[in-house]
């Protein structure tokens, strides 16, 4: 069994608005060496098969179709092997 960790961001070329909102406000804070914020969304899958290679396909072509709007995000993912 693994637990895919999917992370998905804006590209870099899309304006980032939570991000800027949230670097703004720590600005404001007085963290003025704060210099970028990144927002994005955060997934946590398991999967029940034991093969790596397969795994990776499968997180890959869902992520592609369903996690991510393909036009404005990017993603990356890591994978855990865990007891099942």
């Amino acid at each position: 069994m693994y637990l895919a960790k999917i992370y998905v961001t804006y590209k870099p070329s899309i304006l980032d608005p939570k991000g800027e909102t949230v670097k703004d406000a720590l600005h404001r804070m007085e963290y003025a060496d704060v210099q970028d914020v990144v927002m994005g969304k955060y997934f946590e899958i398991k999967l029940d098969n034991s093969d790596v290679n397969q795994v990776a396909k499968e997180v890959e072509a869902f992520s592609q179709q369903l996690l991510i709007n393909v036009n404005m995000e990017v993603f990356r993912y890591e994978l855990e092997k865990i007891e099942g």
